[in-house]
């Protein structure tokens, strides 16, 4: 009930006083009609005076449907199977309860009170209306004349006022509901007939007691029972029970959490225990006892907000991801501000997808691990676990504890109120680059290309050309122009290796060489259709003019950046939970689920309530999800994400992710139950304005102990506690496709310039290295040869060695045998062979070359010598 409080008063002029007689005498006269309509349905009116004030009020409204009140939404998580309540959000502290749960005390101590005759009238009291007009006649605003019925209408009234959702128009509905009028009270008079005629005595008294206001954001006997006296409505003494009734008259004035209160509030407790015994109640005995005792108030409030969901488990970052997710739910209505507005109001009964076991190992091994504050460092921590195939949340941990309190924020900052796991729009970050883990995307586009992983790419780092990319969706069909250097981390391994290799030890070179046999548009639409995304729409380097325009598949600032280094060292801000969705992909045989933390919501009736959940695609086929999980099983069986292994034997897959300077450190990874993504770095930047890059700087955390590799610790903790409570399958086999050993001819490129026979060894898919020179007839500069030789069947991607001529050899011409000896050392001086010897072929005698033949050459014809060796020919001496 709203009390308008105590009125003063002032002379009235003798207008104000006719005003108030001719007011008092209308009212008078459709008070009296409406008690009879009350009484007595169909009667014959006649006179004057009916009529004119059956005029007054024929056209009020004489229908009020209550609706439902305003009650709070509450977050619960399963935990044993059995609810537990997480948080609680609300306009009005209110819990509706049936009949039986309100003491009697409370209901006699109303009537008795506000309404002695309620149980009798029809709605309007026609005896106290006709007090009150003449107490209002002789300037004594004692009493209003409102039955328990018309205070019941009135805060219906007031409840579908606060119910608009449009504040302008809340703001006028409320000011009407409220305004001190001869026809707001005869409004409330025919609405209060009508509810009489609908509802019984009873349920007009339980809806009164349910909607009341009693202080602050109190609403309702339950609630106000709960916050004042720490227990239940039906539970509450005889005493507490005319101390609560005592507020509804005047609650700013009476409520009991407010010291200076207290008298005021037991004057009006004794002054309804006195109208208790009057009306024969209660009885003396009871009567003298309750007022002797004192009232004593057990402020137990209902905190509403996150801070109940961080302070008992850990959960304030996930319990505002819930309230963001209602807030972007269409299903709620077309605004976010509607959406809130019912959420506060809704009283809905919201089950979340957190699993309580996974969430506090996960915090045990974050807050273990990561301080929540370092000197030197914005350092923090994250990580999201979510169900393979339904995308539901099932854990969210963060290094720094949840609060939106702007003023604890300022003192506590070791607190923080944005969720690094998720999107801006969630409460998020701008998101963190996610660096190696990167890699499968790129191992997936190959895969989904007819490659296989065991084809082997070079892995060294080099410079290579940017028109080396292809780009389908560029103006001319290549990512750009010109020369781009890049390096590996990883030093140990070089040459040409197996793609299996090259994702599990993380080399650059060889996801390079992947990205120029693939198409870099297909690449990122890869990753767009795994749902992967940036995490806000913050435009990339927009402070800074003099950096190229970075494209994207569709243009938007969420799309990723279409650049060759970003195949392999992940360039882009993602959230975590972004990356965990997309690596359930791989283990779920290529369905991609779009994160959900809600497992169901009903309304205050029991009944389901819609809201948008999970969407799942095959965004890549089974066979491909199968190789990719088959390369990341190996990865943590025999690559750089060992510490992924589960403890129970469960088959895992994961990449582990580092960015330049050792600022961002991930694993990401899943079983075919649940997939984890954790991130451990530098929360920055930090500076005044975002979006000026120049003024920010992250820092690297390599200097920071244990930190770089806290995700190594954190990911195992949860994924080992997700292996014991759902177990885990062993990954589909990839298809023989995707382990195939492709082998394939070295082309003969002999006698070619260096630049040809690159091109042709390269076009059929071979790593092609300088071999050196090496001694050949071939003119100098030119290929002489391969290794492997031409013709050798090799594995596709091998790597070729190209051995120029260094131009030192000639070859012994054909076709020498046979010709007179002067004939042949002609030819062989005209072949660049100076050294030319003469011999018999009987052993002795002198050889005459004018007239003796050729038998024999050596080197025999054909064959390559040095030009300055000697060439001996075998004449047939006929001396």
């Amino acid at each position: 009930m709203h009390s308008t409080g105590v009125r003063t008063t002032k002379p009235r002029s003798a207008g104000n006083v006719l005003a108030s007689l001719l007011g008092a005498i209308a009212m008078s006269i459709v008070a009296g009609v409406l008690v009879t309509a009350a009484i007595t349905p169909v009667v014959a009116l006649s006179g004057a005076g009916a009529t004119s004030a059956i005029k007054i009020f024929e056209n009020l409204p004489d229908h009020l449907n209550p609706g439902e009140l305003a009650q709070p939404s509450t977050l619960y998580a399963k935990k044993g199977g059995k609810p537990v309540q997480l948080a609680t959000f609300y306009d009005q502290d209110r819990k509706t309860v049936p009949w039986d749960a309100i003491s009697q005390y409370v209901k006699d101590a109303v009537v008795a009170e506000e309404d002695p005759r309620f149980y009798s009238h029809g709605g309007v009291d026609i005896i106290a209306t006709g007090r009150a007009i003449l107490q209002n006649l002789a300037r004594k605003n004692i009493s209003g004349a409102s039955t328990v019925s018309m205070q019941y209408v009135r805060n219906v009234l007031i409840q579908e006022s606060q119910a608009i959702s449009d504040e302008k128009k809340r703001k006028a509905a409320y000011n009407d509901a409220m305004k001190q009028t001869a026809d707001r009270k005869l409004k409330e008079m025919k609405l209060a007939i009508s509810i009489e005629k609908k509802y019984s005595k009873d349920e007009i008294l339980l809806g009164y007691l349910n909607i009341a206001l009693f202080g602050r954001q109190v609403y309702g006997i339950e609630s106000a029972a709960r916050y004042f006296y720490g227990k239940s409505a039906k539970d509450v003494t005889l005493s507490e029970a005319a101390s609560l009734v005592a507020i509804v008259n005047n609650p700013s004035q009476l409520q009991l959490d407010l010291p200076e209160n207290l008298e005021r509030n037991t004057q009006r407790r004794n002054k309804i225990l006195d109208s208790m015994l009057r009306h024969g109640k209660i009885t003396r005995a009871q009567h003298d006892e309750a007022k002797a005792t004192p009232v004593t108030p057990k402020i137990t409030p209902r905190v509403p907000g996150c801070s109940v969901a961080e302070k008992t488990y850990g959960l304030g970052h996930f319990c505002d991801y819930v309230q963001r997710y209602i807030r972007n739910d269409p299903s709620f209505g077309a605004t976010a501000e509607e959406r809130m507005f019912k959420f506060r109001r809704g009283g809905y009964q919201i089950m979340t997808t957190i699993d309580l076991d996974m969430q506090a190992a996960g915090l045990r091994a974050m807050r273990d691990t990561v301080p929540q504050r370092i000197d030197g460092i914005d350092a923090g921590g994250a990580s999201s676990s979510v169900q393979v195939d339904t995308g539901k949340v099932l854990a969210m941990v963060q290094s720094r504890p949840f609060s939106d309190d702007g003023a604890f924020l300022k003192k506590h900052p070791n607190y923080t109120s944005i969720n690094w796991n998720t999107d801006f729009e969630y409460g998020g970050s701008n998101g963190f680059q996610v660096g190696s883990t990167f890699k499968p995307i790129t191992l997936t586009q190959w895969l989904k290309s007819g490659n296989s992983v065991r084809d082997v790419v070079n892995v060294n780092g080099r410079t290579v050309q940017q028109q080396s990319f292809r780009a389908s969706c560029m103006p001319d069909g290549v990512y750009s122009y010109g020369p781009w250097t890049f390096s590996n981390d990883n030093l140990g391994i070089r040459g040409t290796q197996s793609v299996r290799t090259t994702i599990a030890n993380s080399i650059n070179g060889g996801v390079v060489s992947m990205a120029q046999k693939l198409d870099l548009c297909e690449i990122f639409q890869t990753a767009k259709d795994l749902g992967i995304h940036r995490a806000s729409d913050l435009p990339k380097d927009s402070a800074d003019p003099s950096k190229p325009f970075v494209p994207t598949i569709s243009g938007s600032f969420r799309d990723l950046s279409m650049v060759p280094s970003n195949t392999f060292a992940g360039v882009d801000e993602i959230a975590p939970i972004t990356m965990a969705s997309a690596y359930g992909a791989f283990a779920g045989g290529g369905k991609v689920c779009t994160p959900v933390p809600i497992e169901s919501i009903s309304g205050p009736d029991g009944k389901p309530v819609d809201f948008t959940k999970s969407k799942c695609t095959n965004a890549i086929s089974p066979e491909v999800a199968a190789g990719v999980a088959y390369t990341l099983q190996y990865t943590v069986t025999n690559g750089l994400a060992s510490h992924a292994a589960s403890s129970t034997g469960v088959p895992h897959l994961a990449k582990t992710g580092t960015t330049d300077d050792v600022v961002d450190n991930w694993t990401v990874g899943a079983s075919t139950r649940v997939a984890t993504a954790t991130w451990v770095g530098n929360v920055g930047p930090t500076c005044a304005n975002p979006r000026d890059a120049k003024t920010c700087e992250r820092v690297s955390t390599r200097f920071f102990g244990d930190l770089m590799t806290a995700d190594q610790t954190i990911w195992p903790a949860m994924m080992n506690e997700a292996d014991r409570k759902y177990g885990g399958d062993a990954f589909r086999e990839p298809s023989e496709s995707a382990l195939r050993v492709t082998t394939q001819q070295v082309p003969d490129v002999a006698g070619k310039s260096a630049e040809q026979a690159t091109n042709a060894l390269t076009a059929a898919g071979f790593t092609v290295v300088d071999g050196g020179a090496t001694d050949s007839a071939i003119p100098k500069g030119m290929v002489a040869k391969t290794d492997p030789a031409a013709g050798s069947a090799v594995q596709a991607g091998s790597t070729i060695s190209l051995l120029r001529s260094s131009g030192n050899l000639a070859k012994v011409p054909d076709g020498l045998t046979g010709r007179t000896g002067a004939d042949a050392q002609s030819a062989l001086a005209g072949a660049g062979f100076a050294k030319v010897a003469l011999q018999c072929d009987t052993g002795s005698g002198k050889p005459d070359p004018g007239t003796d033949t050729v038998k024999s050459v050596s080197p025999g014809s054909g064959k390559e010598a040095k030009q300055s060796s000697q060439v001996t020919l075998t004449l047939s001496c006929r001396g």
